[in-house]
Order: structure tokens, then sequence, then C-alpha cells
């Protein structure tokens, strides 16, 4: 059983940066898609990027190109997101997903076989 945790959120100002991390325990971890999502208070979950297996793909959603970099490190399980320009619309819970079957949607959360348990990300003005 594949097991997520995410940290590095908190309370940034607009314009500021932090890094999130995803630690992931369990078998093969390293050949699967891995996602990240958020949720707003009172929204749905949003895609916000993913990265392939090897990663040499990813994919970003247009509210944060430019601006977040999704990066792995398979020798340490690990997941990142890079967030840099923080804007108050950024602020929401941020979610770290794996996809075991790279079903080829990474924006859908159905196709995402495992959740972490969320890390609170604030950007106030």
């Amino acid at each position: 059983q594949v097991q997520l945790v995410e940290s590095g959120g908190g309370l940034v100002q607009a314009g500021g940066s932090l890094r999130l991390s995803c630690a992931a325990s369990g078998p093969i971890l390293r050949t699967y898609v891995m996602g990240w999502f958020r949720q707003a208070p009172g929204k749905e979950r949003e895609f916000v990027a993913a990265i392939s297996w090897s990663g040499g793909s990813t994919d970003y959603a247009d509210s944060v190109k430019g601006r977040f970099t999704i990066s792995r490190d398979n020798a340490k399980n690990t997941l990142y997101l890079q967030m840099n320009s923080l804007k108050p619309e950024d602020t929401a819970v941020y979610y770290c997903a794996a996809d075991r079957t790279d079903s080829g949607s990474w924006r859908f959360t159905r196709n995402y076989d495992f959740w972490g348990q969320g890390t609170q990300v604030t950007v106030s003005s």
C-alpha cells in the first residue's frame, strides 16, 4: 500500500515562494505518474501539475504555468512542487497523488489511486 505525506505548506505573502514535498512509501512508486491538486474552501479539487514516472514529461494548469515547477527524485521517493510568485488565489489545501497505470489523463482526480492528507497553503495579500 502506497502512503503519501505532504509537507512544506504555510503562510506566505503575495509574491513569495514555497516548496512543497510529498514523501512516498511503498513499492514501485518510481513507476507511477505523480500529480499535485488543490482544493480551496467551497470549491472542487482541481488539477495543478503532474509529472511522468521518469520526470521527462510535465503538465501544468494554465493558472500556475510559469510560476510553479513540479519535479521528482525517484531515488528518494519524493515529489516536489516549487511555487513562486504566489497569489492570494493560490490559497488552498494542496494534495499529492499517485497514478499506478498512467491513464494518460493526468488532469482528472478519478485517475489517481493514492492521495496524501494535504498541506495548507495560505497566501496573504
